[in-house]
């Protein structure tokens, strides 16, 4: 469900709506645009249908969204979003901007990372994506070097200043590969790995989701809800 705001909506009465709302049980997201704040209400919907929500102060429409993801829904967030990486970087993806991620499947050794990192920017591209754990069929083929290409990748971002992305494959990695990386990748594998989708988003870190194979785009759009 979407509360849509009057226009001159104050601070005081945001906080009012969403006290109302949370006091319910369900979640808020607040989406503020150039004439309307949008607040998004995440959760069982039923429980607001008696809150009495268009007599709060501020509220001047409240509309159910029809869509079963809700983050994801223009309904919801009414501007694009753009996440940025930093001040140093000056790294932001959305907006009308197309942002480029290159790397290499793997990362085998510190030079070979640093060379790539050069080549990527020096070709135009805004991130360097390695891969420290690598899934593979066999359980004899090389799966990565873990923990140290994340060491690696932490140091060329440093000498570079190139934001990097690197993929995490469970849960017990996730803390660890946050801590060394700017983005977070799932890949097609684990698009559905709904404990791993959960995990990293608790980091609140931004994350690069592919899509899992012969899944819907409405499939994709819900794993991203987490």
């Amino acid at each position: 469900m979407v509360i849509i705001t009057t226009p001159n909506v104050t601070d005081a009465q945001l906080d009012g709506i969403r006290e109302r709302v949370e006091s319910l049980g369900l979640r808020t997201h607040v989406s503020r645009g150039e004439q309307r704040t949008i607040i998004g209400c995440i959760g069982d919907e039923s429980l607001l249908r008696d809150a009495g929500l268009l007599a709060v102060p501020g509220v001047e429409s409240v509309t159910p969204i029809l869509k079963p993801y809700k983050l994801a829904a223009r309904e919801f967030v009414s501007s694009a979003s753009v996440v940025q990486f930093g001040d140093r970087s000056g790294v932001a993806i959305g907006g009308h901007d197309f942002t480029v991620i290159a790397g290499p499947c793997s990362v085998e050794g510190r030079e070979m990372l640093l060379d790539s990192a050069r080549a990527v920017r020096a070709a135009g591209a805004a991130m360097l994506r390695g891969g420290a754990f690598r899934p593979r069929t066999s359980p004899y083929a090389f799966q990565g070097l873990g923990a140290a290409a994340l060491r690696m990748l932490a140091e060329v971002r440093a000498a570079t200043g190139v934001p990097v992305v690197s993929e995490v494959l469970d849960t017990r990695q996730v803390e660890l590969v946050a801590e060394h990386v700017d983005m977070l990748q799932i890949g097609a594998r684990n698009m559905q790995n709904f404990a791993l989708l959960a995990e990293v988003g608790r980091t609140q870190r931004p994350v690069l989701l592919q899509r899992g194979m012969a899944s819907t785009v409405t499939e994709m759009l819900m794993a991203a809800e987490y």
